[in-house]
């Protein structure tokens, strides 16, 4: 048996090779005599830089800027030639906090616009930043501050989210909740989200003003908590599939199975998140597709677009800084896929 492993990072607490290996154990738990190769993946957030530097074509280089709280941080980006690769989550990521550190209303993206200036500084033209698992939601003017009058030739955005910066399905309305404290009072969340929804439209209102248009509605403005917007109306940003661009490259080779994942599965996975993504070409390579997350809701709509199971890893309410922790979680995914497939049966 051949199983192709490609599980996208647990948030806050396994990269997507971390969690990839975990699943791996648990194969050979089951299949001591397995093949299994694993593919690291990003749809842009966590994990996108490893997954990159998984073709061995760029040069690493480190450097310290701020994290979401304004504290010093080592962080990396990739080069080649004059292209730059830049994860904001190295610099600004929800991991980069203890939970309770978490706070939108604070937490800035300056630490990105120090990425990309360093980039700049040393040769890059074409910059492509991954959007995604950001501990922020300041629409990008933490960045915008840090880069000054530095502006990149060309800026492209990897990205599945599709949301725009305001409204219901914007930025602060869907994404901000899971960036704050997990003690935080449902009516503190509510005025949290308020706040982050009006700060947001007085800086559209601002750039409408002083540039003439307005790229807060585009597909993508919502990314990493309005950073996308920031570079849309700023540099003419264009946004590119997260998924598609690592997953380019992956084929199924023998494989009669692959396991996928994330840390929360639900009715937002379906949006183009990259566990569907994955599933879409499974489809194509008539593969069976197991589901693994941290958290599972809406698990029949899952199971209805044409995932074989949706299996969650952790016990029902389980503290959340139990299940952040790297070691747990890694053994409860180890253990999951072990029980799944002692049991397993492709479908016919």
């Amino acid at each position: 048996m051949e199983v192709l492993i490609v599980i996208d990072s647990w948030k806050g607490s396994l990269s997507s090779r971390e969690a990839n290996e975990a699943a791996r154990y648990g194969v050979l738990d089951a299949i001591p005599d397995a093949m299994v190769r694993c593919q690291s993946v990003s749809d842009g957030g966590e994990g996108f830089l490893e997954a990159v530097e998984e073709t061995g074509e760029y040069e690493s280089v480190s450097v310290e800027v701020a994290d979401p709280l304004m504290r010093p941080v080592r962080a990396r980006f990739l080069m080649r030639g004059h292209q730059a690769v830049i994860e904001m989550a190295q610099a600004n990521g929800l991991g980069l906090l203890s939970p309770e550190e978490r706070d939108p209303l604070r937490a800035s993206s300056y630490g990105t616009g120090q990425l990309i200036a360093e980039a700049i500084r040393r040769g890059a033209t074409d910059i492509l930043v991954g959007l995604g698992g950001s501990a922020t939601s300041d629409c990008g003017k933490g960045a915008l501050q840090a880069l000054g009058p530095l502006r990149p030739h060309s800026l492209t955005l990897a990205t599945d989210v599709a949301n725009p910066l305001l409204g219901p399905c914007g930025a602060a309305a869907v994404f901000a909740r899971q960036k704050a404290a997990p003690e935080l009072s449902s009516a503190a969340v509510h005025g949290m989200i308020d706040e982050l929804e009006a700060r947001a439209a007085a800086f559209v209102r601002h750039n409408a003003s002083l540039h003439g248009n307005d790229r807060s509605a585009e597909p993508g403005a919502g990314a990493a908590g309005g950073l996308g917007y920031a570079f849309m109306q700023y540099f003419d940003a264009r946004r590119i599939s997260g998924a598609d661009f690592i997953l380019r490259n992956i084929a199924p080779g023998k494989a009669t199975l692959l396991i996928t994942g994330e840390g929360c599965a639900d009715a937002q996975t379906l949006m183009g998140k990259l566990p569907y993504a994955i599933l879409q070409r499974a489809k194509v390579w008539r593969l069976p597709v197991i589901l693994l997350a941290g958290q599972v809701r809406d698990r029949s709509a899952l199971l209805e677009a044409g995932f074989a199971q949706v299996l969650p890893v952790n016990p029902p309410d389980s503290p959340l800084e139990e299940c952040l922790r790297p070691d747990i979680a890694a053994d409860r995914i180890r253990q999951t896929v072990a029980r799944a497939l002692r049991t397993f049966r492709r479908p016919t």
